[in-house]
C-alpha cells in the first residue's frame, strides 16, 4: 500500500521488512564484496558503484520526493555538478539569477569554460525565461526559494516553457525539502537538494543528491556517479538516513519558529526590509501559497546602516551562531555578501540586491522567545 510522507520519512533507510531483519538500518562499511566468479557478482562488488546503505538512502530519497531514481553525491556541489556534466559544449543552460553562490561559481568558472553557453535570468520575469530559451537551449535552473532572498519562481509555468523547446527543467529545491515542495509533480525532470542541510538537519554530513523521474537522465547521472566517484560514505548515508526519519517534525518547527520571527522582524526599528515568502507582502506570497505547503525555515533581512551595521550585529548575538551552511536544529546567521555569496563578483551580488546590509538566518528550533530575545539585543546595539 501507498504511504504518506511522515510514514516513509519515518522508515528512511530501512533494507528489509521481513521478521529477523534489523529495524535500524545497519552500515555496511565494506568496500568490496565477495563474487561468485571471476566477474560475477550478486547486488554489490565494490562500493564506489553501489553500497548497501548508500542505496537504501537513494531508495528512501527516490520514494520521499516522488521519483523513480535517486543518484547521492558526496557534497550538494558534486551533486549539481554531475548535473551540469549531461550539457556538452555548444548547448545553452539558463540559469536564475538570484541563486547560491556556490552553483554560480560552479556555472561560471567550471561548465562555461568547456563551451556551454549561459543566461543569466530573472525567472519572476516569465516572458524574459522564455525570451531566454532558444533551440540550442539544453537546460533551465531553478533554485526557489532562492538563497539569499527568498524569491519564489513558477515551477510549473517554467517547465512548461522548457518542454516546449525540448529543454529539461531542473529544481535546487534545497530550502524547500521533498516535504514542503514537489518540483517533479511540476513538471520539473530532476531536482537537486544539499542534504548537508534540511535533509540530514543536524550540521555533521556533507552530501547531495539528484532525483529523476526520466530514466535516460537517471541512467546517465549513474554512470557518472559511478565512473567519476563522487560518492558519500556509508556512514554519511546512515547519518542522512537517520536525519530524514525526522524531517516532517522538524520542518513544522523550522516554518512555524521562521514565520514568528519574520513578522516580528519587520516591526523593529533599523529593519528596512525582511524577505520570507510566508509574510503576506511578500511579492510571491500567493505562488509560494499554491506551490509549496509549508515556506520554510529561511529568511533574510535588510539593516538599515549596510555593512558596518550588519557586522555589529553578528558580533552581538550570542544564541544564533555565526557560521555557513543551513538547516541544521541549532540557528545560523550570516552575512551573505561575505559568507554565502563571496565568490560573486561584486557587480552581480549588487545587481542581485545582495548588498552589505543583508543577513541570512536559518532559523533553529530553539525556543522561539530565546531568538527573538538574541537578535532583540543585538538590534538594540549603538
Amino acid at each position: 500500500m501507498a504511504h504518506r510522507f511522515a510514514t516513509i520519512a519515518a522508515h528512511a533507510g530501512r533494507l528489509s521488512s521481513q521478521a529477523g531483519e534489523p529495524v535500524t538500518p545497519p552500515i555496511s562499511l565494506s568496500t568490496t564484496f565477495l563474487q561468485t566468479g571471476p566477474g560475477e557478482q550478486r547486488e554489490h562488488a565494490y562500493s564506489r558503484v553501489s553500497n548497501p546503505s548508500r542505496d537504501a538512502l537513494e531508495r528512501s530519497l527516490s520514494t520521499l520526493e516522488g521519483g523513480s531514481s535517486a543518484s547521492v553525491f558526496s557534497s550538494g556541489c558534486a551533486a549539481m555538478h554531475a548535473v551540469l556534466q549531461l550539457l556538452s559544449p555548444g548547448e545553452q543552460l539558463v540559469a536564475c539569477g538570484d541563486i547560491y553562490g556556490g552553483t554560480y561559481r560552479l556555472v561560471e568558472q567550471l561548465v562555461r569554460p568547456m563551451g556551454v553557453d549561459v543566461a543569466w535570468v530573472d525567472m519572476w520575469d516569465l516572458a524574459a525565461v522564455q525570451a531566454a530559451i532558444e533551440d540550442r537551449s539544453k537546460m533551465v535552473w531553478i533554485e526557489t526559494p532562492t538563497n539569499p532572498l527568498l524569491r519564489v519562481f513558477d515551477i510549473e509555468a517554467i517547465a512548461d516553457l522548457a518542454r516546449a523547446r525540448g529543454a529539461w527543467t531542473v529544481v535546487d529545491s534545497t530550502f524547500a525539502t521533498p516535504m514542503l515542495q514537489r518540483p517533479l509533480q511540476m513538471g520539473a525532470d530532476l531536482v537537486v537538494h544539499s542534504m548537508s542541510k534540511y535533509l540530514n538537519g543536524h550540521s555533521d554530513v556533507v552530501a547531495g543528491v539528484v532525483i529523476s523521474q526520466r530514466a535516460e537522465l537517471a541512467d546517465r547521472l549513474r554512470f557518472i556517479q559511478r565512473a567519476g566517484g563522487a560518492v558519500p560514505s556509508p556512514f554519511d548515508c546512515y547519518l542522512v538516513a537517520r536525519g530524514v526519519k525526522t524531517l516532517p517534525i522538524r520542518m513544522t518547527r523550522h516554518c512555524e519558529n521562521a514565520q514568528a520571527l519574520a513578522e516580528w522582524l519587520r516591526t523593529q526599528n533599523g529593519v528596512a526590509a525582511v524577505h520570507y515568502p510566508g509574510l503576506e507582502d511578500h511579492p510571491q506570497h500567493g505562488l509560494a501559497a499554491r506551490q509549496m505547503s509549508g515556506f520554510g525555515g529561511m529568511l533574510s533581512f535588510e539593516l538599515e546602516g549596510g555593512a558596518q551595521r550588519s557586522k555589529t550585529l553578528l558580533e552581538r548575538v550570542r544564541l544564533f551562531s555565526l557560521a555557513e551552511s543551513l538547516g541544521g536544529v541549532e540557528s545560523l546567521i550570516g552575512q551573505p555578501a561575505l559568507m554565502s555569496h563571496a565568490s560573486m563578483p561584486e557587480h552581480v551580488r549588487e545587481a542581485q540586491g545582495i548588498r552589505g546590509g543583508l543577513i541570512r538566518l536559518s532559523v533553529g528550533l530553539e525556543d522561539i522567545e530565546d531568538l527573538r530575545e538574541d537578535l532583540e539585543q543585538a538590534l538594540l546595539a549603538p
